[in-house]
């Protein structure tokens, strides 16, 4: 495997770990936005501030990883896709940034009033941010984002291929998040909230699975090249996340909590990856491919060396800490 062959798979080891983690941590917002009244919604978004709580900051981690990868190890198509993609980025990052502070200041909010007024700010934050990040890699896989210098501001992100991106980011983020969320509330043992959860799980990856497959026609039309490579190579992957995305809804309905959380993850890593399996070898699509996209050599190794520290230094923790999330009772609480 060649030197920027390697950065670009570390790289988008960062991408899938973040559509899954950050992506499960996103979707709680939905959970939260439709949970109801203050009363009637308590215990969900109590069930959603313990399960997300300890890990929300840590799984931006990755987001950090993939942006600092991408500028060291290929400067050029970095600095035009964020010239090109300023306006969702900026809007992503304004998303991320509303979405921890009224996370935080909800919980000492003097008012009911206030909290109402910041649980509705993290909601809609959680529902924005995925959408944003979505529209920007359907600008990339739609060849939308020049080799160099910029492209145009709002055409880029706004068609048919980034706003299916951006749909299926979202759907994808509550799909998973409500799988956790459902698991979560069974062993806490509420059963009425995980009954509740079921429901507007498996209604949520109904629609998110008819939206996926259905993308396929426009996106077919929009941005060809990865057409070809969806059904091309990536066909098999593409597969899988259907036939996973179906066992968790089947999961669901026979209230196998435990099994629908692995079937539910790999639907929605299978999904990503097929994305960037469906995209190689082009870094921008039509424009640049990873290896004329490639920085130095030294550059790339110093990457590599990098990364190997950080799976000594970085992940044992975060390890560590999804497992104390995991094993503590919500009940305790």
């Amino acid at each position: 495997m060649s030197l920027e062959l390697a950065v670009a798979a570390a790289l988008f080891v960062g991408v899938l770990a973040y559509a899954l983690f950050g992506g499960a941590d996103f979707g709680s917002g939905f959970y939260d936005l439709t949970a109801g009244g203050a009363r009637r919604g308590a215990e969900l978004r109590t069930l959603v501030d313990h399960s997300i709580g300890p890990v929300w900051e840590a799984n931006h981690v990755w987001l950090i990883y993939v942006l600092v990868m991408w500028w060291t190890g290929f400067p050029e198509s970095f600095a035009s896709a964020m010239s090109t993609l300023i306006v969702p980025m900026l809007l992503a990052l304004l998303g991320i940034v509303l979405r921890g502070a009224a996370f935080a200041f909800r919980k000492f909010a003097p008012t009911i009033g206030q909290a109402r007024l910041y649980g509705a700010v993290f909601a809609a934050s959680s529902l924005l941010t995925p959408y944003f990040l979505g529209a920007v890699a359907g600008a990339i896989a739609s060849g939308r984002v020049p080799a160099e210098g910029r492209g145009d501001l709002w055409s880029s992100w706004l068609n048919p291929t980034s706003t299916f991106g951006g749909v299926i980011a979202v759907g994808t983020c509550a799909f998973l998040a409500g799988v956790f969320l459902t698991a979560d509330a069974r062993r806490a043992g509420r059963t009425t909230l995980a009954e509740t959860l079921r429901r507007r799980t498996l209604a949520v990856g109904t629609v998110t699975g008819a939206v996926v497959f259905a993308a396929l026609v426009p996106i077919t039309r929009d941005a060809p090249t990865l057409a070809d490579g969806l059904t091309g190579r990536a066909a098999p992957l593409v597969i899988l996340s259907g036939i996973c995305g179906l066992a968790t809804l089947v999961l669901l309905l026979r209230r196998r909590f435990s099994q629908a959380r692995v079937t539910a993850v790999l639907a929605v890593a299978a999904v990503v990856s097929g994305w960037g399996i469906g995209q190689y070898p082009w870094l921008l699509v039509d424009e640049v491919t990873i290896a004329e996209a490639a920085g130095a050599d030294a550059t790339l190794a110093g990457l590599l060396v990098v990364v190997g520290l950080a799976c000594v230094v970085v992940l044992p923790p975060l390890v560590y800490l999804f497992r104390l999330t995991q094993s503590e009772s919500w009940a305790e609480h």
